[in-house]
């Protein structure tokens, strides 16, 4: 993975590049305790150096470390008991949306793949005359992959750039980077406009352990001492396109997460669209994904992302939807609100198809 799919988020973990063989490979993803604790030491110090509350990483480092001291990690003879038990440890000290320790061997044995359903844009299409609907998953993979999502995207957004009401299914949206949403936010503004703020301690800025690439949708600006904060912003596109004004149907759920969060926090706080469904997931710090060895990673969370009014982010709270409602009643609502036959938009968005 490249470092942008790593900027916000990994409620996602696909594997999509490794693969089963046999024999010597199996063998090598069998559970070995000196490996394991060698992660384990290795996560400890990063999180020490690294997480955004410098307070609360050392008692993550201080709990992996006595635990390895007191061997409670060495009854464990499988990667699935033993990487469930650290992240179980690791949110028992401070809970966190992001932060677990993960093994390839897991998603390996799972032959776990994205498919055109499960990643970035899923259903797109016109539902009804001037109202169009787009689905969104996590956006993740290899550079490649990611770049394809991003092709798909701006196709669809100009395919649907005429719409009077545009309907974003963000109900399976479970995480990605900054990158798809600053194509999506080109077509939804008309006029820079600041989004959000996000913050990483400048000590870790220092080891270049920020994921964060400015550029023109990201700047830096002043913040408080020992903080290096960038605002977010929207960068209208130069294309003609009626986005810019459509009325905007946001559906969330309780599973939408990490960069599904940034956008529903974005697109709530400028006024840009109607949120309608439920509270999402509360994953909302960035960061990382860090391999420590031995088939082990971890996603290390280095910044916070927050409202610039309330100085509030989403972390374990999540986003609340300005009409709440059932994950599975809220495109219902959105076509009662946008004034269309429901009957009529439900078996249109029945024949629309992915990848089209």
């Amino acid at each position: 993975m490249t470092k942008h799919f790593l900027l916000i988020f990994a409620t996602l973990t696909v594997a999509l590049t490794l693969t089963v063989c046999c024999g010597t490979e199996q063998q090598s993803n069998a559970f070995d305790l000196a490996k394991a604790h060698k992660a384990i030491e290795r996560l400890a110090k990063l999180l020490e150096e690294d997480f955004i509350y410098p307070e609360v990483g050392k008692a993550y480092a201080k709990m992996l470390r006595e635990n390895v001291a007191s061997n409670t990690y060495s009854k464990f003879k499988t990667h699935v008991d033993f990487t469930s038990a650290v992240t179980a440890d690791l949110q028992a000290v401070h809970p966190e949306g992001h932060l677990k320790l993960q093994h390839q061997s897991i998603n390996v044995s799972n032959n776990t793949m994205v498919t055109s359903e499960t990643n970035g844009v899923g259903k797109a299409g016109w539902i009804a005359p001037g109202i169009a609907y787009i689905s969104l998953h996590g956006f993740t993979g290899n550079t490649e992959e990611y770049n394809q999502l991003l092709i798909r995207l701006q196709a669809v957004l100009d395919d649907l750039s005429t719409a009077k009401t545009l309907i974003i299914d963000a109900r399976p949206h479970v995480g990605g980077s900054l990158q798809e949403m600053d194509i999506m936010f080109s077509y939804f503004f008309d006029k820079p406009t600041a989004l959000v703020l996000m913050d990483t301690r400048l000590d870790v800025e220092k080891r270049g352990g920020n994921p964060l690439t400015e550029g023109k949708t990201l700047k830096r600006i002043a913040g408080p001492e020992g903080i290096v904060r960038r605002v977010h912003q929207a960068v209208p596109s130069n294309k003609d396109t009626a986005l810019s004004k459509a009325q905007i149907f946001l559906l969330i759920s309780n599973k939408t997460a990490s960069a599904g969060e940034h956008l529903s926090l974005a697109l709530k706080r400028t006024k840009r669209a109607t949120l309608i469904g439920e509270t999402t997931a509360g994953a909302g710090h960035f960061g990382r994904t860090t391999s420590l060895g031995g088939g082990y990673q971890a996603f290390i969370p280095v910044g916070r992302t927050f409202d610039p009014d309330t100085e509030k982010g989403w972390e374990q709270t999540g986003i609340e939807p300005h009409i709440k409602t059932a994950a599975e009643q809220a495109f219902d609502e959105a076509l009662k609100r946008a004034g269309v036959n429901q009957s009529a938009a439900k078996k249109a968005l029945e024949s629309l198809k992915v990848n089209q």
